[in-house]
């Protein structure tokens, strides 16, 4: 990728390097508690709240090209349940490791590939800038790939009745009376005859109609 504007190092996410002094193999281990920076998690599924609190724990180890950080975050990430839609928490663990670059370093531990590769390498590497690097896109990344990308209250989560929506969980014993509906016609149809249209459908003639016809005889 290409260099960044000018590192803040007030910035929670930025950390210096100067104390490695470019030496290879030399270490530094660091810990720090950040506030969570905005979007941090799967968009509208599940994520660490804006400002939530984030340890981080950091393992920072020179080497000829750059500097190579290996850590841990550990925060309190927040959701819906997928299949519920209830709201619920999650302890988030994510681990990462990452290589900065110096800008000015040689490539020469580096295997030969064809310039087209070589580019597509560049615009994915993150660089060390005047001794200073942003840990906030490798964390990104870390979090994402922790997170689950459905999440649920708990694993036998029996979900929302199809028919009207009733959490069954809340009531394992929720059921609905089973209608066939090629008989909901014809009970329809029942239901708006008067009593005479439903004699003459039976072929039974009114009383009075049957008496007139036994005097005629």
């Amino acid at each position: 990728m290409a260099l960044n504007a000018r590192l803040d190092h007030r910035n929670p996410l930025v950390f210096d390097t100067h104390e490695l002094g470019r030496r290879p193999g030399a270490l530094q281990r660091l810990t720090r508690t950040i506030d969570a920076p905005r979007d941090l998690g799967i968009a509208e599924v599940i994520g660490v709240p804006e400002g939530a609190p984030v340890e981080l724990e950091l393992r920072l180890e020179s080497v000829m090209e750059g500097v190579l950080v290996t850590g841990t975050a550990r925060a309190q990430a927040e959701g819906e349940c997928v299949r519920c839609l209830e709201p619920l928490g999650l302890a988030l663990e994510a681990e990462f490791q990452e290589m900065f670059s110096y800008p000015d370093a040689d490539d020469r531990g580096r295997p030969k590939a064809e310039p087209a590769d070589d580019a597509e390498e560049d615009e994915d590497r993150l660089f060390i800038e005047d001794g200073l690097f942003d840990l906030e896109p490798v964390l990104r990344d870390a979090v994402v790939l922790a997170l689950p990308m459905q999440p649920v209250c708990q694993e036998d989560c029996p979900g929302l009745c199809t028919q009207c929506g009733a959490r069954l969980a809340d009531d394992p014993d929720h059921h609905h009376d089973a209608h066939d509906i090629r008989w909901a016609a014809l009970q329809g149809l029942a239901g708006s005859l008067g009593d005479g249209e439903k004699d003459e459908m039976s072929g039974d003639a009114p009383r009075s109609a049957r008496v007139d016809e036994k005097q005629e005889k």
